[in-house]
């Protein structure tokens, strides 16, 4: 028997939409043969540590781009699928998913997101679908610059996608009680956000650097509006104290330099993560508004460093201010508690972080969450 993951980007490890899906990847596959079906989007093909799960098999769906996709887009905006998601579901999708869904011994079917929850719709009524959410949607897009019927159909949608699924899988328990609340007949569970910690050899944060490390997706509003915040807010106060404080920013989006004080480190994408977070003292994660667990959060614990985050970054994780992390929600907050850890350090913040992700977000503690029915 083997389950199947439908996803709408090619697998690589380029963002934390993909992190989720490898970890959900892995989870399943960890208990018996996975199908993965994904669209060809954002990569010519998927990377190598997607293509050695053990145990996993890859589909791609090439999606048309004339009008078939146009007749799957009218459908879906007909059926209440926003525009933004409306536009990544194509008839090859559906009937992939589909054709693979139907196959002898098959076991469960999984959603990976809003789209592809979306594109199974049809599927839905005829066999259990479960609907790996990735945020509540409702949620964090309702705090970015939308209008209000646009968030109110972005209520029903996700509504529907609840009603509609098995079960749907969340990332927090504050989002699992948003979900109940948003939809008292779902089905839920709860599958956190995770990392490949087994695969993670902590680092020695580098005191004497002091550099703080940043690491996002600038093109996602939230972590921009974060970067606003250090870079306007955060900054000035620590360098009132440490002059030669530097700030790395990692990760795509960042086109232009944010900031024209050479102290403010514009790395862009890296390949090795590994490195970047070697150089760093510290990593913040300072978002203001978001849905979900930040994985970067996770991953940043991970790798040993101390980690100073807003409370709302840290909302949908079980970390204890002062234990696991350091929590602070004003400028004057999180420059001193920065300034505190770039002069002398945290290794014993550091060491239980590290400790907290390995038995909590692991792959590991994920898949023994997902294992399937007796």
């Amino acid at each position: 028997m083997r389950d199947l993951l439908v996803t709408t980007h090619t697998p690589v490890l380029r963002s934390g939409q993909a992190v989720r899906t490898y970890g959900v990847a892995r989870a399943l596959a960890a208990h018996r043969g996975l199908d993965l079906l994904y669209v060809r989007f954002g990569a010519s093909e998927p990377d190598a540590a997607f293509r050695s799960i053990p145990g996993v098999a890859l589909h791609e769906v090439v999606p048309s781009r004339r009008l078939r996709r146009l007749l799957a887009y009218t459908s879906a905006r007909l059926a209440g699928v926003p525009a933004g998601f409306a536009r990544g579901i194509s008839h090859e999708l559906t009937a992939d998913a589909s054709a693979l869904a139907a196959q002898d011994g098959r076991g469960r079917v999984v959603a990976d997101g809003p789209i592809a929850a979306a594109a199974l719709r049809g599927l839905a009524r005829r066999r259990p679908v479960i609907y790996n959410a990735h945020n509540l949607e409702s949620g964090f897009r309702g705090e970015t610059d939308v209008s209000p019927a646009q968030a109110r159909a972005m209520l029903r949608f996700e509504r529907g996608l609840l009603e509609r699924a098995q079960e749907s899988w969340m990332v927090s328990e504050p989002e699992l009680a948003g979900a109940q609340a948003l939809c008292p007949t779902a089905a839920l569970r709860y599958a956190p956000n995770v990392v490949d910690v087994a695969a993670i050899t902590p680092v020695s944060p580098r005191v004497s650097e002091q550099r703080a490390i940043f690491v996002a997706s600038f093109v996602y509003t939230p972590n921009r509006n974060g970067l606003r915040f250090l870079i306007d807010e955060v900054f000035p106060l620590v360098w009132a104290q440490l002059p030669s404080a530097r700030l790395a920013l990692v990760g795509t989006g960042l086109e232009q330099a944010p900031s024209a004080d050479p102290r403010v480190e514009t790395l862009g994408f890296v390949e090795d993560l590994a490195d970047a977070y070697a150089r760093a003292s510290c990593a913040v994660v300072p978002l203001l508004q978001s849905g979900g667990t930040p994985l970067k959060l996770i991953e940043a614990l991970a790798y040993g460093l101390p980690v100073i985050a807003t409370p709302r970054a840290a909302a949908g994780l079980a970390l204890v201010d002062g234990e696991h992390c350091l929590l602070a929600d004003t400028a004057t907050a999180f420059a001193a508690a920065l300034v505190g850890v770039l002069r002398d350090g945290a290794p014993a913040l550091a060491s239980a972080g590290r400790e907290l992700v390995a038995e909590r977000y692991s792959i590991e503690a994920l898949s023994a969450l997902l294992a399937p029915p007796a």
